[in-house]
């Protein structure tokens, strides 16, 4: 781990990236445990966090091939939070956002949490260009 690199809670963006996966593949799994739910939506953080995962895992794995993963990580994050938007839809039905207690909760969950996810991402591929440059100009 590069001392020259950004950082989130002391953590660089690849193992944000794992944790943030494992993080939405345990959400899958619980909310379809907990609400019974036998529907294939109720697992869609699961998949949407497996890539981010194994991105993370294979930036970290190829120190060479970083910028390739992680761009693709947040691919997968921004995909995680255009699919928490659909919450925000519920927010003009008669019902409200929680009328599904189960499946509003994750949108809600992958709304915030996709959305901090490719903020921490721009951030850093951000502070990587200025790294780069900076270097450049030395």
């Amino acid at each position: 781990m590069k001392d020259d690199e950004f950082k989130f809670l002391g953590k660089p963006m690849d193992s944000v990236s794992i944790y943030y996966g494992v993080l939405l593949v345990i959400w899958g799994a619980v909310i379809s445990w907990i609400s019974g739910s036998e529907s294939f939506t109720s697992w869609i953080p699961a998949f949407i966090g497996f890539p981010i995962f194994l991105c993370g895992c294979l930036a970290r794995l190829n120190p060479n091939r970083t910028k390739f993963f992680m761009h693709f990580s947040v691919l997968f994050g921004f995909i995680a939070f255009l699919g928490g938007v659909d919450f925000l839809r519920g927010l003009t039905s008669e019902l409200g956002p929680f009328s599904n207690l189960y499946a509003g909760s994750s949108k809600l969950m992958l709304l915030l949490s996709g959305g901090l996810f490719c903020y921490l991402c721009i951030k850093s591929f951000r502070f990587a260009r200025r790294k780069k440059n900076e270097a450049g100009l030395n």
